[in-house]
């Protein structure tokens, strides 16, 4: 969360990252400093910032869990910056500051021409000479790519990295069929032991895990599985879940378990609030999710970084309305316990 310099306000994002976890009822990660949270807009030391924060509060949130009632919250930090340097300084950070494991856009990085080279080497020095391997994920989407003519990272590239021992998986924001590219692969990426593909598009998991009826349904789901052979997703990475942890969490419990009618409803109420961003204007989605997050007393403040797209007065307006009967339909729609709480004396449907 920032001021109108593009500082970071600390108490603000705090409170953010509580309401993400929902007492035990929402997010599993919480991913800190990635694209959602402008990374590429803001200072180097405003990253750094927010992957300490966000440590910090997810140790608080563990200490605070009844023993055995849920598993423990992981803080993933977004380590990559726009020089290599940079990049290692916030892995170095990472792992002073409690940071559950790393997420890295290798392609996002100007003057990394060899992503393996620069993880096999230069992360992976890192590492050895702070003698602790913190996990790392790769992240792979073509709209923060340096260079649009290399818009993903290749599937040898990606076997190549996944047998260092430290790198346990990938976030794919992609198209269906680019994901399905890695999932295939995905065997081969396992010759070392488990490695996880997590989607990043995230509506695509109703379609993925959709449960299909009949002969037809049957040779669907056939072709789906040899699409996706090399299994399906580990988990998923959403940014709308910055609004509505409990709902996505709830989807991916949902799909996982296959459960249809559940999912259904999931889907129309989440896809829902998409079609309400989109409907806000321009692609303008951080200041969308950073508008309802104000709506419900979480933040204090709507600001976005400096070269993020802005609501103007009807936009926003619009989406005030849109949001709100939205908001104000979750309950009836799903369920109680699959609606995220908002702040106290926040806007209560």
């Amino acid at each position: 969360m920032l001021d109108d310099a593009g500082g970071l306000v600390e108490d603000q994002q705090r409170a953010l990252v509580r309401y993400l976890l929902q007492e035990g009822d929402g997010a599993d990660v919480i991913f800190a400093a990635g694209t959602t949270g402008e990374w590429n807009r803001v200072d180097n030391r405003v990253r750094q910032q927010v992957v300490q924060v966000c440590a910090e509060e997810v140790a608080k949130a563990n200490a605070a869990l009844e023993l055995g009632a849920t598993r423990p919250v992981e803080c993933w930090a977004g380590i990559t910056a726009h020089s290599p340097g940079e990049t290692l300084e916030n892995l170095d950070f990472a792992m002073q500051h409690g940071a559950d494991a790393a997420v890295l856009a290798p392609l996002s990085i100007s003057g990394v021409d060899d992503p393996v080279r620069f993880v096999c080497r230069d992360v992976a020095d890192l590492l050895d000479a702070r003698r602790r391997r913190i996990p790392v994920y790769l992240y792979d989407n073509a709209d923060i790519a340096v260079d649009p003519k290399i818009p993903h990272i290749r599937t040898r590239q990606v076997k190549a990295m996944s047998r260092l021992d430290f790198v346990r998986g990938i976030k794919v924001t992609a198209p269906r069929r680019v994901l399905g590219n890695y999932t295939k692969a995905a065997a081969g990426f396992r010759e070392r032991g488990e490695f996880g593909i997590y989607v990043g598009s995230a509506m695509l998991i109703f379609d993925l895990f959709r449960p299909r009826e009949g002969l037809l349904g049957a040779v669907a789901e056939h072709w789906n599985r040899w699409r996706l052979r090399g299994g399906l997703p580990t988990g998923v990475v959403a940014g709308p879940a910055n609004v509505l942890p409990r709902e996505w969490a709830r989807a991916w419990q949902a799909c996982r378990a296959g459960d249809a009618e559940r999912m259904t409803q999931l889907r129309e109420f989440l896809g829902a609030f998409r079609l309400t961003v989109r409907a806000a204007g321009r692609p303008c989605s951080i200041a969308c999710y950073k508008r309802a997050l104000q709506r419900l007393g979480v933040i204090g403040s709507a600001e976005v970084a400096a070269g993020s797209a802005v609501l103007g007065a009807d936009d926003a307006a619009r989406f005030d309305a849109a949001f709100e009967a939205l908001w104000g339909s979750a309950r009836e729609r799903l369920g109680e316990a699959f609606v995220s709480r908002p702040a106290l004396g926040g806007w209560q449907p």
